[in-house]
């Protein structure tokens, strides 16, 4: 919704005290917007590592969780990629968008990889979501500068195995994911 521009002007001429009381109570309502702020003017940016563990521990524990099926598997990888792309909203941290998917998605498959071990109807929509997650992450590594390539060439090597060679094969030639990434 765009402001009329008579009422852009009468909010600029308003008295600084009551820009500021308006400004607080709207800030107020956008809980991103406002953790944003916390991260930009009260942190100095200097807790981006630790941000990023935070999610890393996450992701280790979700990882854990053992479900019973792709499908419950899905719902968890998606719980996480919701917090990393939170993490990317607040910090605008494309490096840790990377890392963190990356990380997600070779620490599931650790953990749970019976699950998709083979193709099947039960597989099948989990197994789509991680060939196009994994679509998603080289398209986000090739925006990188070309020297962290090398930081990420040995994990997403292994990721490319997997999603080669497990139930998202199919995908994965559908989506044209290289079977082996050279930087």
């Amino acid at each position: 919704m765009s402001l009329d521009p008579d009422l852009k002007k009468a909010i600029v001429h308003m008295p600084g005290v009551e820009k500021d009381k308006l400004l607080l109570r709207l800030v107020a309502k956008d809980a991103l917007l406002v953790e944003k702020l916390q991260f930009e003017l009260l942190e100095g940016k200097q807790t981006l590592d630790e941000r990023r563990q935070i999610i890393r521990q996450f992701i280790d524990r979700t990882a854990r969780l053992n479900p019973d099926s792709a499908g419950w598997l899905m719902m968890d990888m998606r719980t996480v990629s919701g917090y990393i792309t939170r993490h990317v909203k607040v910090t605008k941290d494309k490096y840790g968008e990377v890392e963190l998917m990356l990380y997600m998605l070779n620490t599931f498959y650790e953990q749970n990889a019976h699950l998709l071990a083979k193709y099947n109807s039960r597989s099948d929509k989990c197994a789509e979501y991680v060939a196009k997650r994994t679509e998603q992450l080289l398209k986000n590594v090739g925006k990188l500068d070309a020297d962290y390539h090398v930081e990420f060439a040995d994990d997403i090597n292994k990721l490319l195995s997997w999603v080669h060679y497990a139930a998202p094969a199919h995908y994965a030639r559908q989506l044209g994911l290289p079977k082996e990434w050279m930087m």
